[in-house]
């Protein structure tokens, strides 16, 4: 069996499906409730879920309690926002330190202890796991690769919990929404879990509903992290500790998004509009009237995953086509569209009807025009192995915040090395997820900074990569990205793109022109009044005056011995008394002064100048 094929804007939907038939679906008996049988979403709402607004109850009392005042309206600290106490953290951390004496770690931890152990501490830990696993610059190799495999299994929420939560998200009984829920559910994660159910009205559908407090756990494992992190900061000056408030910065910003259901609902329209080119690529109809912050109800997909080879080739399907037009789309998704799918593990990719169909939209990613442009270019210059070109490319996505701090000569011998490493193997051959860890790396290393959403990227083409070795081992990954680019890379689009290109940059000249002229006249104007001033500082300067300071310090403590010791001579020969040791005492305490000054000026010049003899 043949998948469909592109040149088509026919898209099958599973709305309207069989029934299920599994022996657990029952009857929902829902809870009693109090509120009112009214629409669960607005119009207005509905299209804000599409343009990733939330929408909640307590985004809608919040709204409400708005105040102004004199300096303004009294904002939520982090604690008061998640209700984190004192008690909460302390009891988390009790229970953090309780798994890590479990699995031993203050003797010695391995990778796969490692793995374990943030499997144990929940969802939080299981995303700092897979974003360290991209960081071999903090961790060992092996680390990173054991990392690598977490996963965010749990164990179920409780029937009765998941209708509660329903029940509390709808405002109504969950019965007038919902004909059966099956009590076994298709999956639980540490972030949420999947029923299949069918609505009143027909469809057989799947409701991923969020584990009750996830949020709040995860922000007051972010608050401990922070702690710690800034902690960690006054103690160790280490580029890996400082660099670790980036992370959770970074994991903080990815746990809001995803537990955003809405935004995940958006996620799903977005992708079935993109997939309405590509007959063959299709994902879940979000049902956006029943979608809130916390539950996701969509079409129910039934296939069979591409981690099941053998049960595709006894469908009739050819694993080398469902590999190469996965790739070829994926490609599309990440270089064409700037919107992607950032976890492509075997469980998300079900082939159904000649299609393949991408599951679980929470965690995307979108790219910036510049930023598709120039990872064409990458790897372009990869797949034809264009050294210099990559070299360019490279330079050109690094954007550096100041440009004074890199060192290009060094940056230029370690990219050379990254190509001879990488730009010489065969497209076969090359290893996607050491290539881009060393390029992360290099930008690090150098303090090049490159977009956040790159790591994005990197981790998905590295979980495809793995999808592609494990079960589909016929598709060469860059082959077919290389010849994806190229296709899409015709005179007339290059045309077009260069176009748009010289206009943006036409326009950005004219305008930064004429703020010029004004500046211009403005100096001018000063200039005539005499209140133009300009502060001149002379490059390079530094050393020289910090080396002129140090020559008149030790001048000026000299010229203070030499006086000391004139004046105490002076007064050793008057005569003055009282004495000791046949001088003075007013003339030995300036000898004695004098004598100490002139040790210290004496150690203070063979100190300063002990380096530049070793040198």
């Amino acid at each position: 069996m043949a998948l469909e094929t592109k040149e088509t804007h026919t898209v099958t939907s599973t709305t309207g499906g069989a029934p299920s038939d599994n022996d657990n679906a029952t009857p929902v008996t829902p809870p009693v409730t109090d509120a009112p049988n009214d629409p669960l979403l607005t119009d207005d709402q509905v299209l804000d879920a599409i343009s990733g607004t939330p929408v909640s109850e307590e985004h809608d009392e919040a709204a409400a309690e708005h105040t102004i005042g004199l300096f303004g309206p009294k904002r939520p600290t982090f604690a008061e926002q998640y209700h984190l106490t004192r008690k909460g953290r302390l009891h988390r951390l009790a229970e953090i330190f309780g798994i890590a004496r479990q699995f031993d770690i203050f003797h010695g931890v391995t990778p796969v202890k490692m793995r374990l152990m943030f499997e144990a501490l929940g969802p939080t830990f299981v995303k700092v796991g897979q974003n360290l696993s991209m960081r071999s610059e903090i961790l060992p190799q092996e680390f990173c690769d054991e990392l690598a495999k977490l996963r965010a299994d749990a164990d179920p929420i409780p029937y009765e919990t998941v209708l509660d939560t329903l029940a509390h998200e709808y405002h109504r009984p969950v019965d007038q929404v919902f004909e059966s829920i099956d009590r076994t559910p298709l999956g639980s994660a540490s972030l949420a879990q999947v029923h299949r159910a069918r609505l009143v009205t027909g469809e057989d559908v799947a409701v991923k509903v969020q584990r009750p407090g996830v949020r709040e756990t995860m922000a007051q494992d972010i608050d401990i992290m922070r702690s710690v992190s800034r902690r960690a900061t006054k103690y160790i000056k280490s580029a890996q500790i400082i660099d670790l408030n980036g992370v959770i910065e970074e994991l903080w910003e990815s746990f809001q998004s995803e537990t955003n259901f809405l935004i995940e609902a958006r996620n799903l329209v977005d992708f079935r509009e993109f997939a309405k080119d590509y007959k063959y690529m299709d994902c879940p109809k979000p049902y956006i009237n029943l979608c809130t912050e916390h539950v996701v109800v969509m079409d129910y997909v039934e296939g069979i995953s591409v981690a099941h080879p053998d049960q595709l080739v006894a469908a009739g399907y050819s694993l080398e086509e469902i590999g190469n037009k996965l790739v070829d789309n994926y490609a599309a998704q990440v270089l064409d569209e700037g919107f992607f799918h950032a976890d492509p593990h075997p469980g998300n990719i079900i082939i159904r009807d000649g299609q393949i169909v991408m599951i679980d939209l929470g965690m995307t990613g979108r790219l910036s025009a510049r930023t598709r442009s120039i990872l064409q270019d990458i790897i372009f210059a990869v797949g034809k192995q264009d050294s210099p070109a990559l070299a360019e490319a490279f330079l050109r996505f690094a954007g550096p915040s100041d440009t004074t701090e890199v060192n290009y000569p060094g940056l230029l011998s370690d990219l050379d090395a990254i190509v001879q490493d990488f730009g010489t193997v065969s497209l076969q051959d090359l290893d996607i997820g050491a290539f881009v860890t060393a390029l992360v790396q290099l930008s690090r290393k150098h303090h090049v900074e490159l977009p956040g959403i790159v790591t994005t990227v990197a981790r998905g083409l590295v979980t495809l990569e793995g999808v592609l070795d494990e079960f589909l081992p016929d598709t060469d990954m860059i082959a077919i990205i290389t010849a994806h680019i190229a296709n899409t890379r015709g005179l007339r689009s290059a045309a077009k793109e260069e176009t748009k290109t010289l206009a943006i940059e036409g326009q950005k000249a004219l305008h930064g022109t004429l703020g010029a002229l004004a500046e211009a006249r403005t100096a001018a104007r000063m200039l005539t009044r005499g209140q133009l001033k300009a502060n001149v500082e002379m490059v390079g300067s530094e050393e020289p005056i910090r080396q002129l300071s140090y020559m008149v310090d030790r001048l000026t403590m000299a010229l203070i011995v030499v006086g000391l010791f004139v004046g105490s001579s002076i007064v050793y020969y008057a005569g003055m008394k009282p004495v000791i040791f046949g001088i003075p005492v007013i003339g030995f305490m300036g000898y004695v002064v004098a004598f100490l000054l002139s040790v210290w000026i004496v150690i203070d010049i063979l100190r300063k100048n002990r380096p530049k003899k070793r040198g």
